[in-house]
């Protein structure tokens, strides 16, 4: 009998092999055309996917030499606008304070990508519309059908589900094994990583 263990090791295999690089690919040119166009990058994530958030901001800071910011690292701000505002707008609202603009991208971590009529994660839908409106480029790293971030996103990577059970967890632990692609891709790596750089 098959341990859970190796049911869930089995179940991130399986991921894997369903992974497109097609869409890896795509979002690692669309990164580097934001650095390139001298844009700035704001990833955006909501619970365990707002700590993911800050980690990646310092990956694609020191290693790809992205300007990359998240609204979850000042969170003296965050709740200020989420006590003031409703939490709808938290996002939008910082975006607009840092003025976003067409030059920038916008990069989503999240395990469904937002849904309007369902009310989930509306604060992340609201970021992606004013994405559209000032032309940034729109860039995800979502599970189930990608939700809104794939309806809008110029790239975007899904994370197949292959257990109902347990879509969160895997997707989770996947936008790291993605991210952590994406500032290892030579179209975006400009500085070595520590441990590989000593001798």
């Amino acid at each position: 009998m098959q341990t859970f263990s190796e049911q869930y090791l089995a179940e991130s295999a399986e991921i894997i092999k369903k992974l497109d690089p097609i869409a890896i690919e795509a979002l690692a040119e669309g990164i580097a055309g934001v650095r390139d166009a001298g844009g700035r990058l704001f990833i955006l994530g909501v619970g365990g996917s707002a700590g993911h958030a800050g980690h990646a901001v310092n990956d694609f800071r020191k290693i790809c030499g992205i300007e990359t910011y998240t609204p979850t690292d000042n969170v003296s701000e965050l709740t200020a606008r989420t006590n003031d505002e409703g939490w709808e707008t938290t996002f939008s609202e910082w975006l607009k304070g840092s003025r976003l603009n067409a030059n920038d991208g916008v990069l989503v971590f999240s395990v469904g990508g937002g849904n309007r009529e369902k009310n989930v994660s509306a604060n992340i839908v609201r970021s992606l519309e004013l994405a559209i409106d000032v032309g940034a480029k729109r860039f995800g790293i979502v599970g189930r059908d990608g939700g809104f971030t794939k309806q809008v996103a110029h790239a975007c990577v899904i994370v197949p589900t292959v257990s109902s059970d347990r879509v969160t967890p895997h997707t989770e632990g996947f936008c790291a094994v993605v991210w952590h692609l994406l500032v290892s891709h030579p179209k975006l790596q400009r500085s070595a990583t520590k441990w590989e750089s000593v001798k």
